[in-house]
C-alpha cells in the first residue's frame, strides 16, 4: 500500500504542493540532505523512498537501532563506487536520534562532499537529538500527524485495491481512524488484522476486538512529554480549567508518574498564583504528601481536584517578577556592605563601631536609613 510517486501521497501538502520543497526536488531532480522530523506513520520512510527514485539515485537504508560506525563506512566505500559510474546515492538512516555523536559525525565529510545524500527520520526532537554540525548541512522538514479524514482515505485506497470496501462499515471505517491516532501505518495493520477475523462484515466491535486499546504515543523522555506538561501548565495559567483537565488525563492515561505532576503544581502554585492566593502553595504540597501517600488510581481523584482549584484561581505574577528583578540587583550588587544598624554587634567594639545602633526589637520598625546598602536602588520590588 505504500506510495510510489508523491502524487498519491496523502497529507504533507506543506511540503508536497506545487512550488514546496519536495516537489521541487522532484521536479529539480538535485536530492537535498534532509532530516525528516514527525511522528510515527506520518510517512517519513515512503517520501525518503520516492525522492530516491524520482532522482535516478541508489537508495540505501539504514537502522540506526542495529547498525553501527562499521556500516556506514562500508556504505561510504560502495557509494564511491556509485559516484565513479555518475550514479548518486541517497543514505536513509531511520530512527537517526538513535545514533551517538561519533556515529553522527562520521556522515559529516561525506555529507559535505557530496558523496552522500544524507535523509535522516526522526519522532524525537533534532535540536536536542542531532548534532549541530550536522543540522547546518542538512534541512529540516516537520511532518505533520495525518488528519481523520486523511487516515479513512488511506484505507479507502487499500480497500479498494483488495477490492473489498463493501466488507467495512463506514462506522467502522470512522473508528478505525480515530484508533490510529494519525498513524497510517496502526490504521493498516489494524484493518488487516480486522479484515482477516473471518467476519462477514468489519464493523465498530469487529475493529474493537482486532485493535483492542491504542497506546497513547506519548514518551516520558521524548518530545510529547514536555509539549503535554507544557500545555498543562499553560493551560493552568490560563485559568481553563477544562483543557487543565484533559491534559492531565492525557498525562495519566499514558501512564505519567503522578509525583511529576504534583510537582509541577506545588511550583505553578508559587510561580503564577503566589500572592493572589496564598493557600496555594499549602494546597498543592497537601496534594504532592496525599498522591505519595494513595498512589494511584484513587490519587487521580486528588491530581483532578488540586489542578481545577489551580486553575480557577486567581493569577499573580508579583512573587516571580520580584524573584527576577531581587536576582538581578543581587548579580549587580554582590558586594554592598550591609547597612551598620543591621548588623549584630555581640561585642562592645562593635557597638562602639555603630553596629546595631538605632535598631529597636519591635513589630514594624522603621529606621531612617531604610533597610537596603547605601549603593542600591531603592526602587520597591512589591
Amino acid at each position: 500500500m505504500r506510495p510510489t510517486t508523491l502524487d498519491e501521497v496523502i497529507g504533507q501538502t506543506h511540503l508536497l504542493d506545487d512550488g514546496e520543497i519536495l516537489r521541487q526536488i522532484v521536479k529539480n531532480k538535485q536530492p537535498v540532505s534532509l532530516i525528516l522530523w514527525g511522528p510515527p506513520g506520518s510517512g517519513k520512510t515512503t517520501l525518503a523512498r520516492i525522492i530516491a527514485n524520482e532522482v535516478n539515485a541508489e537508495f540505501i537504508e539504514l537502522s540506526a537501532v542495529t547498525s553501527g560506525k562499521k556500516d556506514i563506512e562500508r556504505i561510504v566505500e560502495h557509494a564511491r563506487q556509485n559516484w565513479n559510474l555518475q550514479l548518486r546515492t541517497i543514505l536513509f538512516v531511520d530512527e537517526i536520534h538513535r545514533f551517538n555523536k561519533a556515529q553522527q559525525d562520521a556522515f559529516l565529510p561525506h555529507v559535505e562532499s557530496g558523496l552522500i545524500t544524507l535523509i535522516g527520520a526522526t519522532t524525537e526532537n533534532p535540536s536536542f537529538e542531532v548534532i549541530t554540525p550536522l543540522l547546518s548541512r542538512t534541512r529540516v522538514l516537520v511532518l505533520q500527524p495525518l488528519s481523520k479524514t486523511q487516515v479513512i482515505d488511506i484505507l479507502m485506497r487499500a480497500l479498494k485495491q483488495l477490492k473489498k470496501v463493501k466488507l467495512v462499515t463506514p462506522k467502522a471505517l470512522d473508528y478505525l481512524a480515530e484508533l490510529s491516532g494519525g498513524d497510517a501505518r496502526v490504521a493498516l495493520g489494524n484493518l488487516e488484522l480486522a479484515l482477516s477475523m473471518n467476519e462477514k462484515r468489519v464493523t465498530p466491535d469487529v475493529v474493537k476486538v482486532a485493535a483492542q486499546k491504542r497506546v497513547p504515543g506519548y514518551d516520558k523522555k521524548g518530545e510529547m512529554h514536555y509539549n503535554v506538561i507544557s500545555a498543562f501548565i499553560k493551560s493552568m495559567r490560563g485559568s481553563d480549567a477544562t483543557a487543565s483537565l484533559y491534559y492531565l488525563a492525557r498525562m495519566l492515561d499514558a501512564g505519567e508518574d503522578p509525583k511529576f505532576i504534583a510537582r509541577r503544581m506545588i511550583i505553578f502554585a508559587s510561580e503564577d498564583i503566589g500572592l493572589a492566593g496564598n493557600g496555594a502553595l499549602g494546597l498543592a504540597v497537601s496534594a504532592f504528601d496525599a498522591v505519595d501517600r494513595v498512589g494511584l488510581p484513587e490519587a487521580k481523584y486528588i491530581l483532578f481536584h488540586v489542578a481545577a482549584a489551580l486553575a480557577k484561581s486567581k493569577k499573580s505574577r508579583q512573587t516571580s517578577d520580584a524573584m527576577y528583578k531581587a536576582t538581578d540587583l543581587a548579580r549587580r550588587f554582590p558586594d554592598s556592605p550591609v547597612p551598620l544598624h543591621l548588623r549584630n554587634a555581640p561585642t562592645k567594639l562593635m557597638k562602639d563601631l555603630g553596629y546595631n545602633k538605632g535598631y529597636e526589637w519591635k513589630a514594624d520598625f522603621k529606621h531612617e536609613q531604610g533597610f537596603m546598602p547605601e549603593d542600591v536602588p531603592k526602587d520597591k520590588l512589591l
